[in-house]
């Protein structure tokens, strides 16, 4: 990009606003503008499905940054407007305001939207899933009345809104067509242990359970049939079936998607004005083979700072450890790597007290998924990052310690283990 050329972002989420502030930190000076579909401030999205629905944050304390923060750097942001047509040879992006807007680099950070419930009866009244302030906003004051809640998926999103539940008093059904909590996102030791505690918490699980419709009278939901025939009563119900990435402004385009913008190491598309960050780029795999999608604030700000980097003139390709986080109840899950395709584990500590639980796959540790165990993440993720081998054998020994083998790979030359290799997952946490 040729100095003074302006910075035009699809998108006003988490890797919007990092950009921005990163681009300014590497010292660009050309014109830098946001354009976002919500017609409110870039805000955070995690808490919407834990202290927002616990009433411990207001709408303001989500706010990402204040007014003064574009204001000072020199940052555009438009909101409630929406980019309707890319035209990549004459670098221009169209608003559905009829504003056109001129690029020196466009950048995708469209995110991805909740995957519609597809059984009779989704559009009733009562029906509803949480993605934007809004909808949170919406299943906050439902929550106040509801007496028959259900929520449809077991993973991060629906197992975080149950726990919100029960913390006020009522006890939701969640239903999966999986056979464990979070699906391939973690793996069975962790998800039986939240499987358990959801249960003892009032939480009825529905595992390799199938909704076939929802009925209600005068539009408003009042039960939920499944595939068996049973049928639940259900006067809110909460869908929580996974994302579709927003790739419809690159497809008409003419740019390459596959569940997700495809791009490369250095997170461009094949146009070489044009990138994508965040929710809805797919990318390659640094540690395993093909491509991924990450949904998480982590990997959307930490691609952020990367492409800043390139577009300022310190290129380089993209290969941070991804992590997430879930908090559910009491339960604080923190995961480092990803642990799609392992084959063996290793578990340390008590379920009671806080453990961990270490994920190999052809004898590579690939991922460490820490439940109520903070100092193991932390220590995970700095093996993980620097390579550092560590061995079943290893982690069996009681007398292993993580904090020991970092201080020695620091004292030695470092051992890398094996490139790992597996199947690319798509799996995040918001």
């Amino acid at each position: 990009m040729s100095p003074g050329s302006g910075v035009v972002v699809v998108g006003a989420g988490q890797a919007a606003v990092q950009l921005a502030e990163s681009l300014r930190e590497a010292g660009f000076t050309g014109p830098v503008t946001l354009v976002g579909e919500e017609p409110r401030p870039p805000y955070q999205r995690p808490p919407l499905s834990k202290e927002y629905l616990a009433g411990k944050v207001t709408p303001e304390d989500l706010v990402l940054r204040g007014e003064w923060f574009y204001a000072d750097r020199g940052v555009e942001l438009l909101v409630g407007r929406r980019a309707v047509h890319l035209d990549r040879a004459g670098r221009r992006l169209t608003l559905d305001d009829g504003a056109v807007l001129s690029y020196g680099h466009l950048v995708l950070a469209t995110g991805a939207r909740p995957r519609p419930l597809p059984i009779p009866g989704a559009d009733l009244d009562g029906v509803g899933n949480l993605h934007t302030l809004g909808d949170a906003q919406e299943l906050r004051e439902r929550m106040e009345s509801a007496r028959d809640v259900v929520v449809i998926g077991a993973g991060f999103i629906g197992l975080e809104f149950a726990a919100a539940c029960g913390a006020r008093g009522v006890s939701p059904v969640v239903l999966d067509v999986a056979g464990q909590v979070m699906g391939r996102a973690v793996s069975a030791p962790v998800a039986a242990h939240f499987a358990e505690r959801h249960q003892r918490n009032g939480t009825r699980l529905l595992l390799g359970r199938t909704p076939v419709e929802l009925t209600g009278r005068g539009g408003k939901v009042g039960a939920m049939r499944l595939a068996d025939g049973e049928s639940l009563p259900a006067d809110m119900v909460v869908t929580g079936i996974g994302v579709l990435p927003n790739v419809e402004l690159a497809e008409a385009a003419g740019l390459e998607t596959a569940d997700g913008i495809v791009v490369d190491q250095y997170l461009r598309t094949a146009d070489p004005a044009v990138s994508a960050i965040g929710d809805c780029a797919a990318f390659p795999d640094p540690r395993g083979v093909g491509r991924i999608r990450l949904e998480s604030v982590q990997n959307a700000a930490d691609q952020a700072r990367c492409l800043a980097a390139a577009l300022t003139g310190t290129a380089r390709p993209y290969t941070t450890l991804p992590w997430f986080w879930s908090y559910q109840g009491d339960l604080r899950l923190q995961i480092a790597g990803l642990s799609t395709g392992h084959d063996h584990t290793v578990v340390r500590g008590e379920p009671d007290e806080g453990f961990s639980v270490f994920c190999f796959r052809e004898g590579s540790l690939v991922a460490v998924e820490s439940v109520n165990r903070a100092p193991d993440h932390m220590a995970a993720r700095r093996l993980l990052t620097a390579g550092i081998r560590v061995t079943p054998d290893d982690l069996s020994d009681p007398g292993f310690s993580l904090r020991t083998q970092l201080t020695r790979a620091a004292a030695a030359p470092a051992r890398h283990q094996p490139r790992n290799r597996g199947t690319p997952s798509g799996t995040g946490a918001a």
